[in-house]
């Protein structure tokens, strides 16, 4: 049972929806606990117990394989049906006719405004400007991988172990780019080399991935982070925006 009497409306069933997709899509590579149950007047969630365990041997790559199924085109398109939440920021979801546009309109731009809002907008109005200017020829490969459900908070904190196997929990849940959900969890750390080889073998990345994409979509999270916490991570984002390629 998770409760939090100051989650904004709509906090606990967006999670509901996000856990819902991705139990419907993970097969039987990954574990996604099924929802009981829904507060009304008080905001909680309910959701199935999944007994914890040491992580078994073949965790790393059972967890790289499943999410790389996980991320097989299911048709959609770029973005959600409905807005849903990043931590307890919003996160809009419209869709948008291309992955560069989404990825612009739809995250960096709202992040930003609310970094510069609260006094902790990294880098400069030129840098961001260059960054925008450049998104369609950055993003480009995106439209060949096309969209895929991702989890969209993929930080180890929501990656479980358990008697069943790797499991997932707390989505912020769209459809976009694959790399997006491995460029955050390469950013905070936690999923070793086994992982990533596994992804790589069951769902091979397009060139220019490292040298260019992963920036653009660690600023998001980066973004995020700045706005809540601010310090280093206001760094760290400015430091990543001056790294990434001018196209």
């Amino acid at each position: 049972l998770k409760y939090n009497l100051r989650a904004p409306a709509g906090f606990f069933a967006a999670e509901a929806e996000g856990l819902g997709a991705l139990r419907a899509a993970a097969g039987d590579g990954l574990r996604v606990p099924a929802v009981l149950a829904l507060g009304d007047e008080t905001p909680w969630i309910a959701l199935e117990w999944l007994e914890p365990a040491p992580r078994a041997p073949g965790f790393s790559e059972r967890l790289g394989r499943g999410l790389a199924r996980l991320h097989r085109p299911d048709g959609g398109g770029w973005g959600w049906g409905a807005d849903n939440f990043i931590g307890p920021l919003p996160q809009p979801n419209e869709p948008a006719a291309s992955w560069a546009e989404f990825w612009r309109a739809r995250r960096l731009e709202p992040q930003l405004r609310r970094a510069h809002d609260v006094g902790r907008r990294p880098g400069s109005a030129r840098e961001w400007e260059r960054l925008f200017a450049a998104l369609d020829g950055l993003l480009a490969p995106a439209g060949e991988d096309g969209p895929s459900l991702l989890h969209g908070d993929l930080w180890s904190g929501n990656v479980l172990a358990t008697t069943a196997g790797p499991a997932l929990v707390d989505p912020a849940v769209y459809r976009g780019h694959r790399e997006v959900d491995l460029a955050m969890a390469e950013l905070f750390g936690g999923f070793d080399a086994a992982f990533h080889a596994a992804y790589a073998e069951a769902a091979p990345l397009r060139p220019g991935y490292r040298e260019a994409r992963r920036g653009v979509y660690q600023l998001y999270p980066l973004l995020v982070h700045a706005v809540l916490f601010g310090g280093g991570y206001v760094a760290q984002a400015a430091e990543t925006l001056r790294r990434v390629p001018a196209g």
